[in-house]
């Protein structure tokens, strides 16, 4: 289905990330793993063979993306999509009065970081090389996929970096889109809800059991290839454009 296509995905060695590469690999695309060199990104890309190559990067490093989107040219001569999953998560309120303590300043910078100025970083370095491909009958020359959450939307307390560094995804996400237009990429943002990944399953088990019980439906997790089909349909359907698409089971986040 996807035979030729080249991807560069962030955070692709765990999780949605991981997902969604396999995914590309198994239609026949061909990916570049993206992840922090103590990541299994590695061990991934050989599990996968010669169509995965892994590339140790930190994203809110320009150099890093540029050596990234070189090894993407070098080795498989083009890029047609770049998905953005490498994020972080921190959980604090704004003020702990129990130890008069406020929201450390530089956790929330860092959030905010990696999830929304990393995030740019990867956008505005990969348009570059996706801009050089060859115009479809459409006229589109490629594929930008974005992770936020719904944390963007209904936050809980204590997730006041973490929603605001996903809402300055979504925030970004149709501006780029009009941006880019004019050379024929599209841009579009996936809002994912509780979804089984390593992170989620560091929880105890009854905890689980628990938010899965407050996804009206399916009544469960979501799982990371349900995310990687909404990154294929993206892909697939060229009228997908500037839009952020809630993947939730309809999930509304309680305070």
């Amino acid at each position: 289905m996807f035979k030729g296509l080249v991807g560069l995905v962030t955070g692709g060695s765990s999780g949605l990330g991981r997902a969604t590469v396999e995914q590309l690999v198994k239609q026949g695309g061909r990916v570049i793993i993206c992840d922090l060199p103590s990541s299994n990104g590695q061990e991934t890309a050989k599990q996968l063979g010669e169509n995965a190559a892994f590339v140790p990067v930190d994203v809110t490093s320009e150099e890093d993306i540029k050596k990234a989107l070189q090894t993407t040219l070098d080795k498989f001569g083009r890029l047609d999509v770049a998905v953005n999953c490498a994020g972080v998560a921190t959980a604090s309120r704004v003020y702990n009065f129990k130890k008069d303590q406020p929201f450390n300043l530089k956790d929330f910078q860092r959030t905010v970081e990696v999830n929304l100025v990393g995030t740019f970083n990867v956008i505005r370095l990969s348009a570059g090389l996706i801009g050089k491909n060859a115009p479809d009958a459409d006229g589109q020359r490629g594929v930008i996929v974005n992770t936020a959450s719904v944390a963007a939307f209904d936050g809980q307390i204590g997730q006041a970096a973490y929603s605001a560094s996903k809402a300055g995804v979504v925030g970004m996400t149709l501006p780029i889109a009009r941006d880019l237009a004019k050379v024929g990429i599209r841009v579009v943002t996936i809002a994912p809800g509780l979804f089984r990944t390593p992170m989620m399953e560091q929880l105890p088990e009854p905890a689980i059991k628990q938010l899965e019980a407050s996804v009206p439906f399916p009544p469960r997790l979501g799982h990371p290839h349900e995310f990687a089909l909404m990154v294929q349909t993206i892909i697939q359907n060229p009228m997908l454009n500037g839009e952020t698409i809630r993947l939730d089971g309809s999930i509304r986040m309680q305070p």
